[in-house]
């Protein structure tokens, strides 16, 4: 159940918003935890090549070019600008 709101998964199954964000903290905290972080994620090498996709298409490349990694669906924590903050109300 990827990219779907606490709604969204508490209407498929038929739980309160409530007690899905308490799950999905508990899983997010548990992931997150030293044991099981140490083991299991492993974080690209500053040497490690750039992946095609990215490489290849103009349009992410410049802006991707010097870049150690990324994860599929990261959110980055940004503070824009008054004037640019319109602009990134909402996105993802």
């Amino acid at each position: 159940v990827t990219s779907l709101s606490i709604r969204h998964v508490g209407e498929r199954f038929q739980r309160s918003n409530g007690m899905i964000s308490k799950y999905f903290k508990k899983i997010l905290f548990a992931f997150s935890s030293r044991d099981i972080y140490s083991k299991y994620i492993q974080l690209p090498r500053s040497d490690a090549p750039v992946h095609p996709t990215i490489r290849d298409n103009p349009k992410f490349f410049p802006f991707f070019a010097d870049t150690v990694g990324a994860i599929d669906g990261t959110h980055i924590a940004c503070a824009p600008s008054s004037e640019e903050r319109d602009a990134m109300r909402n996105r993802k």
